[in-house]
This record gives C-alpha cells, structure tokens and sequence, in this order.
C-alpha cells in the first residue's frame, strides 16, 4: 500500500478549523474539517467520514492543499475548449477587416465569411467554422451588414420615372361654408317635437291586472258554474236517437 501524502507543516489543525468558520464556500468548510482531523493524528478514513468521501478524494485534497494552501480547497471554473485563434491571429483577422479586401486580389468587394475563412485557410492553414468565426467577429465589436440586392442592369435614370411619389404632407382642410354645414344645430321643426304615444296608452287602454292586497278576503271559490257546462258539453257530444220504424 501506498504511503500517504504528508501535509505542508506551516498549517495546524487549530489553524484549519479557524479558517473554516471564516470561509463563506460551504464545499470549502468540509474540506478544511476534513484536513484538521489529519492534523490530530486521525487516520485518513475519518477524514474521509466528515468529507463524505473516499480516500482517494482525501488525496487529492491533501495534494491539492499543499500545491495552493487553502484556496486549492474551493471549486475552480473549468477552462473550458481553447480558443482556436490565438492573440497574433486575432490581430491580423482584425487588420484586414479593417483594411478591406481588393477586388483584383481578393475577387469581392465586400468581405464575408466564406472569404474570411478562406483568407485565415491561406496565411495560418487554420480550419474554422462560420459560426465560430462570426463569434469571434462579433467579440471584436463588429457586426454582419446585409447589403440590399441589386440587378446588374438597374437604371437609376429609369427607376425614378416608375417610382412612387409619397403622399403630400397632412394639412387642415379649409372651412366649409356656413350654407353646406350640417342642420344637426338647427331648431327642430314644429310638429316633430310631440311624443309618440304607445298602442296601450290611453282611456281606452286595457287596465293591467292589478295585484290582491294581503288584507283583502280571499274570494270563494265554486265550481257550479262549470257543472251546466260540462253538462252541456256531454250534450253537445251524443247524437240525437232516431225513431224505429
């Protein structure tokens, strides 16, 4: 079995522990715990019960402690992939943006990325993507201008001829006469100004069934006048007996 990484003497466990309370990174904290157990004389396996580790990660600490001191104990941002265009090609790319390209030499007269790409291809041998490289524009403060479509054979002499002329400009429309205004302010008329009168309205109005007060006694009810009736309804539906003869 391996031997174990000894820790840097100029810290103790009264030290580490002081730090601990002091430090705001809670990953931090447990590693720094863990590490004072060592200092005590406590075997690795109890450092690696309070960091809720194996002992593998309780090396690396150690290893990363002694290299850094405390500030190896707090989780560092990844690097992250290097950048493909380093601080000399970034220049040049920027310089020949700004110097713009020759139409004899180049055979554009704007650049875009395909001839960027090509360029960067030609003086360093580098293969970039466009999107990478319209990133690395855009890092360098510049932006992509998309230029109009024009034909070959446009006539401007011509185009103008065709082109639409833009309404005049708002302006108040003059006052009308006093003899074309509307009679909206006019007095109405004499005869219009009587009311429309309903069909129910009237003396000859039917009067509108009036409610029975509490306090009125309620009325009798009969059915003997519906007996005649009925009486003669059942009349009404026999047929007259015919004589024999």
């Amino acid at each position: 079995m391996a031997a174990p990484v000894a820790l840097r003497p100029d810290f103790d466990a009264a030290v580490l522990r002081t730090l601990a309370k002091q430090s705001c990174d809670p990953d931090q904290t447990r590693r720094l715990l863990a590490l004072a157990t060592i200092y005590d004389g406590q075997p690795r396996s109890e450092a690696a019960r309070i960091g809720c580790v194996t002992l593998q990660s309780v090396r690396d600490w150690v290893v990363r402690f002694n290299a850094q001191g405390p500030a190896g104990l707090i989780n560092g941002k990844a690097p992250g992939r290097r950048a493909i265009l380093n601080q000399t090609q970034r220049a040049a790319l920027q310089a020949i943006v700004e110097q713009g390209p020759i139409p004899a030499i180049h055979g554009v007269v704007r650049w875009r990325l395909v001839d960027l790409i090509a360029w960067l291809w030609e003086e360093f041998r580098l293969s970039i993507s466009q999107q990478t490289l319209s990133r690395e524009l855009r890092a360098l403060g510049y932006r992509k201008l998309s230029a109009r479509p024009r034909h070959y054979a446009q006539n401007e002499h011509a185009a103008d001829a065709f082109k639409k002329t833009s309404m005049p400009a708002w302006r108040r429309s003059p006052g009308r006469s006093a003899a074309s205004r509307s009679r909206s302010g006019l007095r109405t008329r004499r005869g219009l100004d009587r009311r429309t009168r309903s069909r129910g309205a009237g003396p000859n109005a039917a009067r509108a069934p009036q409610r029975r007060k509490i306090s009125e006694p309620s009325r009798p009810t009969s059915s003997a006048p519906s007996v005649p009736l009925r009486g003669k309804a059942l009349a009404w539906s026999c047929r007259a007996a015919r004589p024999r003869g």
